[in-house]
C-alpha cells in the first residue's frame, strides 16, 4: 500500500552519517520509519527524537504524504563549551506515495516520546463486501 519515492535515499542517509553533514531545507535528511497494517488501517511510525511538536509539518496532496521536521539546536549559555555533538541537527523529510485504497481524508497523527505515529484508514470502497445476486423475481416484466 506504500511505495518509496526515492530509491537512493538510503545511500544519502549513509553519506550524511559518514560526512556529518546535516539536512537543509533544500536537501533534507531522511528519518527512520516503520510502516505496517494494523486491522483496518495503515500505521506509519517515524523517529523524531528531540524534535519539538511545533517543528513538525505533515501534508497530504492527492496520494503524496510529506512529513518534514526540524531539529533545532538547544539554546546554550555563553559560558558553555561543547565537548561532543553527535546528535544531528537540521531538517528531516520523508515522502510516501499512498495507495488509492487509503482514506487520506481521515489521517490522524500523534507525537509521543519522539515518535510521530500516523494512522491512515483503509477506504470503505477498498474493503471487501458481499454482492447480492438478484433472481428472476427481482426482474418482473410488466405486460400490457
Amino acid at each position: 500500500m506504500l511505495m518509496r519515492t526515492d530509491p537512493f535515499r538510503e545511500l544519502d542517509r549513509l553519506a550524511q552519517q559518514l560526512t556529518g553533514v546535516t539536512g537543509t531545507w533544500s536537501r533534507p535528511s531522511a528519518m527512520p520509519m516503520d510502516a505496517y497494517r494494523e486491522g483496518e488501517e495503515y500505521v506509519i511510525a517515524l523517529d523524531l527524537p528531540g524534535v519539538a511538536k511545533d517543528a513538525i509539518d505533515i501534508d497530504v496532496e492527492r496520494n503524496m504524504l510529506t512529513v518534514r521536521a526540524e531539529r533545532r539546536p538547544v539554546a546554550k549559555a555563553d559560558d558553555v563549551q561543547m565537548e561532543l555533538s553527535e546528535r544531528p541537527l537540521g531538517v528531516f523529510s520523508r515522502q510516501l506515495v499512498l495507495a488509492d485504497t487509503l482514506d487520506t481524508e481521515r489521517i490522524t497523527a500523534d507525537y509521543e516520546a519522539g515518535v510521530l505515529t500516523l494512522r491512515i484508514p483503509i477506504a470503505e470502497r477498498a474493503k471487501p463486501r458481499k454482492i447480492a445476486i438478484g433472481g428472476e423475481a427481482d426482474h418482473k416484466q410488466i405486460r400490457g
